[in-house]
């Protein structure tokens, strides 16, 4: 899967040290290579990560290649998500959503 350079793409192994431990909270996104709202979702991700650096960082991760993290969470649809603040996961949101209500969604860790 190609993500943009603004966006991590983790596993199942740098979970941790890439979102439980970070220093900003972390917006995760799971996805799957066969998941076309994921694609939709996809260049906003990227843009939010840009426009957010420094505050929220973005990563994705993909559930087939990292079934370990997805069912930890619980993650049954994608997309799926999920803002994790200090190690905990703290909101969830499910489902492909143009930019500017993600944005809504998020207000809490963006800035404008």
């Amino acid at each position: 899967m190609v993500v943009s350079t603004d966006v991590v793409e983790v596993t199942d192994g740098t979970f941790a040290s890439e979102v439980l431990e970070s220093e900003f909270p972390v917006l995760v996104d799971f996805t799957a290579e066969w998941c076309a709202p994921c694609r939709m979702i996809a260049p906003v991700l990227a843009d939010v990560a840009r426009e957010q650096q420094g505050r929220l960082k973005v990563v994705t991760v993909d559930v087939d290649a990292n079934p370990e993290t997805q069912a930890a969470y619980g993650v049954l649809s994608m997309p799926t998500l999920m803002v994790f603040q200090g190690g905990e996961p703290v909101k969830s949101l499910v489902g492909a959503r143009p930019k500017r209500r993600l944005l809504q969604e998020l207000q809490e860790w963006c800035a404008d």
